[in-house]
């Protein structure tokens, strides 16, 4: 049998532009920051990360796929985020995951950081108090749970996997996921990936390893909207944030026996590994990874419209992404936009965001801003750094890369 490619069927996300897919979409199309002051904890004046990308709560929604016991045993907000989305992306699809299909439903969602949180809350309480951990702790710090909830809630009973690539966490659910309906192993699969991560050691963490941003000692703090600066000359280190997002995957096949809606697939991809620093990207990895997603997808770089880039605004991250780009490229380079700096970086949720909001310009044939940007003569990009662009799209290019030299990226096509 020939192979099926993955087409997208449903979509969801939340980030620090909001809870409602359009809204956020809007926002980032108006180059609206979700950067604000840090409230998710209390940082007192000397604790060196003072802003955040936060997720607005959901309590109100009443979330009816948690029940109010569950509500207390599922104490991380990974998991109520997580199936949010799904619930949500399933909605849209207008797919219905009932028995017969549950057996070729699969899960890849998957988190980088997981539910840390609640095993630093057991541990706080332990000291203090001297409290045993309540049974609910282990669970909810286990990373592949969230793909089990997710499992619960559906009904998935195919394949389920938790595909941990740090940063690059939800691209390569997805491309997990484009496999197993290649292989013909899975008619759908929920993709996708959660974070909130903003915890005092992680977040401290991120500021020691000099990553995360932290204004200068000698200059007065700058607003929070301005910190997140992908390509830019002042680029300063990441804004650790968070979120979620969830991509419904299903066979080109399938979708069409089924008379569900999709206008994309997933053209091409490939994932590399840096074998050379855990932190430091490799050029010549990250080129291949970019190259052969190309070459996958059956185009020539010249056929790519426009890129939706990592870009995390690291000094190194960035420099090795745009060169590795303009390797591939050469004097051809599309649009390269950076959604961090609106939304800042959610850890392994970042990629799933970021693809969603590049699938809606993919759709809308238009380039939301990257905004904070001050040319960096040592990159010179077109990074859409003057608002809104329209412009057709038929490929666009994802790029993905986490800690450790996971490398992901993916070619979309629109059909």
């Amino acid at each position: 049998m020939s192979r099926d490619p993955a087409v997208i069927i449903g979509v969801d996300a939340v980030s620090p532009l909001g809870i409602d897919l359009d809204e956020q979409w809007r926002l980032a199309l108006a180059g609206q920051s979700g950067i604000d002051r840090l409230t998710r904890i209390q940082p007192g004046p000397d604790f060196p990360v003072q802003v955040a990308g936060q997720v607005a709560d959901i309590d109100h929604l009443g979330y009816p796929f948690l029940k109010p016991r569950e509500q207390a045993r599922w104490i991380s907000p990974l998991f109520k985020y997580a199936l949010l989305t799904v619930t949500r992306a399933l909605k849209r699809s207008g797919l219905t995951l009932d028995a017969a299909l549950a057996p070729r439903t699969a899960v890849t969602y998957s988190s980088a950081i997981g539910g840390l949180d609640a095993i630093l809350d057991a541990d706080r309480k332990w000291i203090a108090k001297g409290s045993l951990p309540l049974p609910c702790v282990n669970p909810n710090a286990c990373i592949n749970m969230i793909a089990g909830k997710v499992s619960m809630l559906t009904g998935a009973t195919g394949p389920i996997t938790t595909t941990i690539t740090a940063c690059a966490t939800g691209l390569t659910s997805m491309i997990t996921g484009a496999m197993l309906i290649e292989l013909g192993r899975a008619d759908v699969v929920v993709c996708g990936a959660v974070d909130f991560s903003l915890v005092e050691p992680i977040l401290a963490g991120f500021a020691t390893m000099n990553a995360a941003f932290v204004p200068k000692p000698d200059s007065p703090f700058d607003a929070p909207a301005t910190v997140s600066r992908p390509f830019s000359a002042h680029r300063r280190g990441f804004v650790v944030s968070e979120g979620a997002g969830c991509i419904l995957l299903a066979g080109k096949r399938f979708a069409r026996e089924r008379g569900l809606p999709f206008d994309v697939e997933i053209a091409g991809w490939s994932m590399t590994s840096d074998a050379h620093h855990f932190v430091a990207p490799h050029f010549p990895t990250v080129r291949r990874c970019i190259a052969e997603s190309i070459a996958d997808a059956g185009i020539t770089p010249n056929q790519i419209q426009a890129v939706n880039a990592h870009a995390a605004s690291t000094r190194a991250g960035d420099q090795v992404e745009f060169d590795a780009l303009r390797d591939v490229f050469g004097d051809h380079l599309p649009p390269v936009t950076a959604n961090k700096s609106l939304i800042g970086h959610a850890m392994g949720a970042s990629s799933a965001i970021e693809t969603i909001f590049a699938l809606l310009g993919l759709r809308d044939g238009v380039l939301p801003p990257t905004i904070n940007h001050q040319p960096d003569p040592q990159i010179p990009i077109d990074c859409v750094a003057e608002g809104l662009r329209p412009v057709a799209q038929e490929h666009v290019l994802k790029n993905a890369f986490g800690f450790g030299g996971c490398n992901a990226c993916v070619v979309f096509r629109r059909i």
